[in-house]
C-alpha cells in the first residue's frame, strides 16, 4: 500500500513539473514582429483566447505555439487604450469592385482622416496597416468582410486626431 502512495506522489509531482513548465514557458513567450507574424499567416488581431480555442481542436503543437508568439492579450484594458499615429489602407486597385464598403470609406469618408493614406498594391488584399509615431508598421489588419461603420468607428477609435492647421 505504501509503495501505491509513493507511486502516486511521484506521479503527481511529475505531473506538477510539467504544469508548471507549460505555463511558464506561455507566460514568458517570445513575440514575433508582426512581419513574421504574416509569413505565417497570422493576422489581424489574434487574441490569445483564440490560440487556447485553436489548441482545441489542432494537435499541431507547433502552430498552437506560432499562434501564441503572434497573438495579443484578451485584456480590454489594454487593447482599447492602444492608438496609432496613423495608418495606411493597402488594397489591389483591380480587386476594389469586390469591396465596395471599403470603396465607400475611400470615396466619402477618408478626408476625415488626413493621417490615413491609400496605397494601391497589385494582388493585396484589402488591409489596415497602422503606424506608430515613427511612421513604423505596428499592426496589419485584414479588413475583407468589414463594413464602412465599422471601419469609421475602427478609424475614430485608434488613429490619434491630427492637430488642425
Amino acid at each position: 500500500m505504501a509503495r501505491a502512495w509513493t507511486k502516486m506522489a511521484v506521479s503527481s509531482t511529475k505531473m506538477m513539473v510539467m504544469i508548471m513548465m507549460m505555463t511558464s514557458t506561455i507566460s514568458a513567450k517570445e513575440q514575433l514582429s508582426t512581419k513574421e507574424c504574416e509569413d505565417l499567416g497570422f493576422t489581424g488581431l489574434a487574441l490569445c483566447s483564440d490560440c487556447h480555442s485553436l489548441s482545441e481542436y489542432v494537435k499541431d503543437q507547433e502552430l498552437v505555439s506560432d499562434c501564441l508568439k503572434c497573438c495579443a492579450d484578451d485584456s480590454e484594458d489594454s487593447m482599447s487604450k492602444v492608438t496609432y499615429s496613423g495608418a495606411i489602407l493597402e488594397v489591389c486597385m483591380r480587386k476594389l469592385v469586390f469591396y465596395p464598403e471599403i470603396v465607400g470609406f475611400i470615396e466619402e469618408e477618408k478626408e476625415k482622416f488626413p493621417s490615413v493614406n491609400v496605397q494601391y498594391i497589385f494582388n493585396s488584399p484589402p488591409k489596415l496597416i497602422m503606424l506608430d509615431e515613427d511612421g513604423e508598421h505596428k499592426e496589419t489588419i485584414r479588413i475583407d468582410n468589414w463594413k464602412r461603420e465599422h471601419l469609421l468607428q475602427y478609424m475614430r477609435e485608434k488613429v490619434k486626431p491630427t492637430s488642425a492647421s
